[in-house]
């Protein structure tokens, strides 16, 4: 039916331009910004999903720092006894050779005594100054690893792993006292036992400390491969597929053309009206 007030052909042909022009505006949008979702109204559900995954990766992400660090901490500390061990090791030399017969002379004596007081004072040294940071680590009152550590390993607060070697410290910040008191002249058999003491004592705490280094080396190989699985899932939700989006794109472009070309077709059908009033 041909009329001057409803052009029927005309309001298809705009509604198909309309419809085309905005999958193309959703197209171009997802080509520009690389994500299918970019808003709640492109996918509701997705959204939600790809939020929550967000969140958990980021806080994966900075987790993975925390064990970096924790690591490094860790590694700072053990790394400071592994040199006390080896100071502790010329320190027994030292008293093993004093209590021999062979070397009481004084002069003897009074060379291997102040070798032994500069090693003890190197080890006060490192206890009280080797530091992670701004932060002491051994230091007898206020060092890091006097009271319990706690360090947030995961996403969620349950992931979390607590370190206690407060009491190793203690033990051997005793035994490092015990042999600061001591003299080879008057004690040298006593101070070989001591030192062993002492070596046993570091050589807990190095232990604990590789322990926990190692844990938190499987740890964050754990949260490597969460992490990857949480951002593929996250992509797969979330990332825009750039062919599928390419393709939609020409299509739409295509359909707006000739939407325009239908409606300027559709707009002359008003003059087949008047001629048929000539």
């Amino acid at each position: 039916m041909l009329t001057l007030f409803t052009n029927s052909s005309a309001m298809s042909s705009t509604n198909s331009m309309n419809r085309a022009n905005a999958a193309l505006s959703t197209a171009m949008e997802r080509l520009g910004t690389g994500k299918r979702i970019n808003s709640a109204a492109d996918d509701a559900a997705g959204l939600q999903i790809a939020t929550r995954l967000e969140g958990q990766s980021r806080g994966m992400s900075v987790a993975k720092d925390n064990i970096t660090k924790a690591t490094a901490m860790l590694q700072t500390a053990e790394g400071a006894f592994d040199e006390v061990s080896n100071i502790m090791f010329r320190m027994k030399d030292l008293a093993t050779q004093a209590a021999d017969a062979t070397s009481t002379s004084p002069e003897d004596q009074k060379a291997m005594q102040a070798e032994f007081d500069a090693l003890n004072s190197e080890l006060g040294n490192i206890m009280d100054n080797t530091a992670y940071g701004s932060e002491k680590l051994l230091a007898a009152s206020g060092g890091k690893l006097g009271a319990a550590m706690n360090f947030q390993i995961g996403a969620t607060a349950g992931e979390s792993l607590q370190v206690d070697l407060s009491g190793q410290l203690t033990a051997t910040a005793s035994a490092i006292t015990t042999l600061a008191s001591g003299t080879l002249a008057s004690g040298a058999s006593g101070m070989i036992t001591s030192v062993t003491d002492a070596l046993n004592a570091v050589g807990e705490i190095r232990s604990a400390l590789g322990a926990n280094i190692n844990r938190l080396g499987h740890t964050a190989a754990n949260l490597a491969n969460m992490k990857d699985n949480t951002d593929l899932g996250l992509g797969n939700i979330r990332d825009a597929d750039f062919a599928k989006e390419g393709s939609q794109m020409s299509r739409q472009q295509m359909l707006m053309q000739s939407s325009q070309m239908m409606l300027k077709q559709s707009n002359g059908m008003g003059q087949m009206v008047l001629g048929m009033l000539g």
